[in-house]
């Protein structure tokens, strides 16, 4: 799946710059015993609450940051920590969490090999989260996923080799860096590579680390970073996310609830939502002014972002804000996504001037639009993403790869 760019406000840390030919976690089947997900669950709480706020660094107000906790265990033990404040990202696979948000509890971690199994998150512009494979068990809401490959981002005061030059330029593995306590990454995929890393060991994903250093690995899907949903043992086939509407000025705070399972449920059923499936990328197409791009759905970035003034002929903001755009006045815009099984949907959003959203107190924005020739990201593609403001007002599914997901198969989208 492709990038969701990074703002210079916290935006989108999602799947990490790939080759093209590359699509993030897509490729594998899940190596955990999973349920058809048709039907037949018998969780009675299969949804946790979720908020819109302004994180938890000290040096910045994170917007459009939609964040949720999340209960970490030592593998079948009842020695808990809930972790608070991590960002769900529809457009990653896998748990990530900072080491000083697990204190009290002691993971083990992942080995390949004989050696210590690492992770690399890399972000958009080049920059990176660094750490090791630990596994645990984790709890949201009532559903549990039993001794799941997770992330572990090593800060400072964690003792851990350093990340090699080819993991990125710029690590952020702090809460200072990212605003947030990690990332849990939902999106289609079992796991953040695939098949992709099985026979490769390719630059910026798995690594084999002694005592000082670490070199480049395959890792096997079970020792991946998993997508913890698909390690249920019901609802397991994808998820809904319904957001509230958010008002034209935007608000302080916002709230929504993520709940587990398609069509296995009375309260995760599809009803009339259009499905839209991905091509080999992770992507629909997202036809706007007249230009056909890739899309896709991201709720790991903070922006509609799309095209570039000369494409769309909305004026960019200057200075601090220019990844912005800045219309005079709100502009009522309309764009159509295709997915690759030939079901159009066409979408109405709003851009209100980026620049008068952001010099005020709220941090929720529907209305917020990034211009996708970001000149801080090199190369620059063309890509229209439906990113938080997306979300808000609307309910949204996502259903697993190669799972029934309320009679269709996964992946796709549905709104």
């Amino acid at each position: 799946m492709m990038q969701r760019i990074r703002f210079a406000l916290p935006a989108a840390l999602s799947c990490g710059l790939l080759l093209l030919a590359m699509s993030c976690g897509g490729g594998g089947s899940s190596s955990a015993s999973n349920t058809s997900g048709s039907g037949g669950s018998t969780s009675t709480t299969n949804a946790v609450a979720v908020s819109v706020n302004n994180g938890i660094s000290p040096d910045f107000a994170y917007v459009n940051g939609i964040f949720v906790s999340v209960t970490v265990c030592q593998p079948g033990t009842s020695i808990c920590v809930t972790v608070p404040n991590v960002l769900l990202d529809t457009g990653s696979s896998g748990l990530r969490l900072l080491s000083s948000s697990l204190t009290g509890i002691s993971l083990t971690n992942a080995t390949s090999g004989g050696s210590t199994l690492a992770n690399c998150r890399q972000y958009v512009d080049n920059s990176y989260s660094w750490g090791p494979v630990a596994t645990a068990d984790v709890k949201l809401g009532d559903e549990v996923a039993s001794s799941v490959p997770i992330q572990i981002i090593a800060e400072q005061n964690y003792t851990f080799p350093a990340a090699p030059a080819s993991c990125g330029a710029t690590a952020v593995n702090s809460v200072n860096a990212l605003g947030t306590n990690g990332f849990l990454g939902l999106g289609f995929y079992p796991q953040d590579c695939g098949s992709n890393c099985v026979t490769t060991a390719a630059p910026g994903f798995y690594y084999a680390c002694g005592s000082s250093s670490c070199t480049e690995t395959t890792a096997q899907l079970a020792q991946q970073v998993q997508n913890p949903i698909g390690m249920f043992a019901s609802d397991n086939n994808g998820f809904v996310l319904t957001m509230a509407s958010v008002p034209a000025g935007g608000s302080a705070s916002s709230t929504g609830t993520l709940t587990f399972g398609i069509g296995t449920q009375s309260n995760n059923a599809l009803g009339s939502a259009t499905i839209l499936t991905p091509n080999a990328y992770g992507d629909f197409t997202t036809t706007f002014n007249g230009t056909t791009t890739q899309g896709f759905i991201d709720s790991g970035s903070n922006t509609l972002n799309f095209l570039d003034s000369a494409a769309t002929g909305i004026p960019q903001c200057t200075g601090t804000y220019i990844q912005y755009y800045c219309p005079a006045s709100t502009e009522a815009l309309t764009a159509t996504n295709t997915g690759n099984n030939g079901v159009t949907s066409t979408v109405s959003f709003n851009v209100a001037n980026a620049q008068t959203l952001l010099s005020g107190n709220n941090k929720v924005f529907s209305n917020l639009a990034g211009a996708g020739d970001n000149t801080t990201v090199t190369p620059n593609f063309l890509y229209f993403a439906w990113g938080a403001p997306f979300f808000y007002g609307r309910s949204v599914f996502m259903a697993l790869e190669g799972q029934n997901a309320g009679g269709t198969p996964g992946p796709y989208w549905a709104y």
